[in-house]
């Protein structure tokens, strides 16, 4: 099986390399860029082009990893054995098994996504080291070990809000998702615009990338939002002159709420644009 991108999905030559090389390792695939660079999208499009299941682990900040293995409900069963139910007998069914637990005893080999790593923890990567390294995990209540008969493609992602410990990412093989250039834009936003008229594309996009280059900007648009902004540019039906005869002194886009997500790049903008009229 190899990796060669999906009709809804483009993958840059590097990307496409690193997920065969995680494959056939069966290493972990960490995967880290800006927010929006399709990160997560990538789980998703490697498990239809593997024709296999995908299960998604969504990390919060409160996540432990002891979840990911399996819980113990320890509450229920102390409260079925105060009623007198049956099922107190078998420990088993009080554990409630987690996405690793499944990714390693399913039929076919699954894309296991581990979503936002970096949102959980600081210990939370090193509680995963030897269960991710093995492939396998003990269950104390039980006494079983579970084990992976054929390891799972194990997808990572990571939007570098903390750093990951060396230990960990000694186990994962890296790639960095780096921001598309105008080609591979052009060739995503095609995939998703299938027909949309050229010199509207190319007007939106060189206004977006004089956007995410504007010095001082806190958060730059990702791609998802330009699919976003192109989207509203089509449905609200907006003249092509709207973006061809754009006043510079405005500097502010069109419907800039799809690129702008935060009050103090708008005021930059605002900023940018008083400062043209003054200059003008």
């Amino acid at each position: 099986m190899r990796f060669e991108g999906t009709n809804n999905y483009i993958a840059t030559d590097d990307l496409k390399v690193a997920v065969n090389a995680a494959a056939t390792l069966r290493r972990p695939l960490l995967i880290k860029g800006e927010p929006g660079t399709g990160k997560t999208v990538l789980a998703h499009e490697v498990a239809k082009a593997f024709n296999t299941p995908l299960l998604e682990w969504h990390i919060k900040s409160t996540t432990k990893a002891q979840q990911g293995l399996y819980e113990y409900d320890a509450v229920s069963r102390l409260r079925d054995s105060q009623l007198g139910d049956a099922r107190v007998h078998d420990i088993k069914n009080y554990i409630k098994k987690g996405k690793l637990w499944e990714a390693f005893t399913a039929a076919e080999t699954p894309v296991l996504l581990i979503d936002e790593i970096d949102k959980a923890d600081i210990e939370f990567p090193n509680d995963l080291l030897q269960e991710l390294d093995r492939m396998e995990f003990h269950v104390y209540e039980t006494g079983e070990t579970v084990k992976a008969a054929v390891r799972p493609i194990v997808v990572i992602t990571s939007n570098n809000e903390k750093e990951l410990p060396d230990a960990f990412l000694r186990r994962c093989f890296f790639h960095y998702i780096k921001f598309p250039d105008r080609d591979t834009m052009q060739a995503i936003v095609d995939v998703h615009f299938p027909g949309i008229q050229k010199i509207l594309v190319t007007k939106a996009m060189e206004i977006f990338y004089e956007v995410r280059e504007v010095p001082g900007l806190k958060k730059k648009p990702s791609t998802s939002e330009l699919l976003d902004w192109l989207k509203l540019l089509l449905h609200e039906d907006l003249p092509l002159d709207v973006l061809q005869s754009r006043d510079p002194k405005k500097a502010i886009p069109p419907l800039y709420g799809a690129l702008l997500k935060n009050e103090q790049d708008v005021m930059l903008f605002e900023r940018l644009a008083f400062m043209s009229r003054r200059g003008g």
